[in-house]
């Protein structure tokens, strides 16, 4: 699998530089998610620019990391995913469960958002 993994203060960009996030690939990637998270990664944003198409086995991947990255208080999106991808996500109703954001940009404005409203969270709870 071709992947990239971009790592600053606030959030991690994981880019997928294959075009088919399908059963050859979508088991490194669900691997890949669970590392980052074991070695302290709360924000995940997923680059989805050169991905073409996903399967169920990808579909899968994509919520595993949702699901780990949202229980241990982080966010997980899905950015700038093609045209056929958002159909695919959008026919599945994944759209209504992932954070799903045009550009990467948006996604990283995304992060730091959600950064500020944990912060406030925290601050009322004590």
């Amino acid at each position: 699998m071709k992947f990239s993994i971009n790592k600053q203060d606030n959030y991690t960009i994981f880019s997928i530089n294959e075009e088919k996030l399908d059963t050859t690939i979508s088991p490194n990637v669900k691997s890949e998610l669970i590392t980052q998270n074991a070695e302290g990664v709360v924000n995940m944003i997923l680059d989805l620019s050169q991905v073409k198409y996903i399967d169920s086995s990808g579909l899968s991947a994509l919520l595993r990391g949702n699901m780990i990255y949202n229980d241990n208080g982080g966010i997980f999106i899905l950015a700038a995913p093609s045209e056929h991808v958002v159909k695919l996500l959008k026919i599945s109703l994944l759209d209504k469960v992932l954070n799903i954001l045009p550009t990467i940009e948006e996604a990283i404005d995304a992060v730091f958002l959600h950064v500020i409203e944990s912060d406030l969270e925290e601050g009322q709870d004590e």
